[in-house]
């Protein structure tokens, strides 16, 4: 019974979806037919590559973002279960003082306070805006990461260190051979699920002057002066963003249920 259902499976997947299928092809085949007629689609078609460029800022800020926040959580989240007190309370006010900040503080502090540009010896290395914004997006991702790190810690049965522990094994052993394997399995959705909103969070670079896709399609809806232009090019946005983060957050439950524990 188990491989049938596993070899039925995919074939459901068209079935349940066709008509959403046929309805994003009937509005592509809309679009490719009425786009030359139309003056709102045929400016939205002129700056469709601006807008697809500053669309690949917002996403290099994010996985920049979230890899620097899962290091810097990781590293975090270790210390914060240390047992010496002296490590576990700078890591429990790092978590506390980035999980409860306001993202656009964070934004403003990282780009304003931090140089526009870095000595290295006898040459100046420009720090760019983008990078600052990466940055005040990676703090509060870090408090998280830590977090779900410390959740997942949470989450393994006692037993199971007792049982190691009964083994012989040492801490290290435990944590390397036992915990931790586990641990990344039960984080990776609620990780998924963060990247996704740090994502949505990079519309916050273009109040501080990164050239991303809401900055393009500001300088995009002034140039073209038309309502109907600003219409359907900040609704161009809301889909662009949502045919991004969509399959993230259906991965996100296809993991939870993969991975779920009780």
């Amino acid at each position: 019974m188990a491989i049938e259902s596993s070899v039925g499976a995919p074939l459901a997947w068209p079935r349940r979806h066709v008509g959403t299928l046929l309805l994003l092809l009937c509005t592509v085949l809309w679009l490719l037919w009425f786009a030359p007629q139309s003056p709102v689609l045929k400016a939205l078609l002129q700056w469709s590559p601006a807008l697809a460029a500053g669309f690949g800022q917002n996403i290099l800020i994010s996985l920049v973002a979230i890899a620097l926040g899962s290091f810097l959580g990781l590293l975090v989240g270790a210390l914060a279960l240390s047992p010496p007190r002296l490590l576990r309370l700078p890591a429990r006010i790092w978590v506390q003082v980035f999980r409860n900040a306001p993202w656009l503080v964070l934004i403003y502090f990282t780009t304003y306070v931090f140089p526009f540009e870095i000595q290295v010896g006898s040459t100046y290395v420009p720090f760019p805006d983008w990078l600052k914004v990466t940055i005040g997006l990676a703090l509060p991702a870090s408090a998280n990461v830590a977090e779900i790190f410390r959740g997942a810690i949470a989450s393994i049965p006692s037993t199971q260190w007792e049982a190691a522990r009964s083994l012989a094994f040492s801490r290290g052993q435990i944590f390397r051979s036992i915990i931790l394997p586990q641990c990344f399995k039960r984080m990776l959705p609620p990780w998924m699920n963060l990247y996704a909103v740090i994502t949505m969070g990079t519309a916050l670079a273009s109040l501080v002057g990164v050239h991303d896709v809401i900055d393009t399609a500001q300088i995009a809806s002034n140039t073209v002066n038309l309502t109907g232009f600003t219409v359907v090019i900040y609704l161009s946005l809301l889909v662009l963003f949502f045919a991004y983060c969509y399959p993230i957050s259906r991965l996100t439950q296809r993991l939870e249920r993969r991975y779920a524990f009780y």
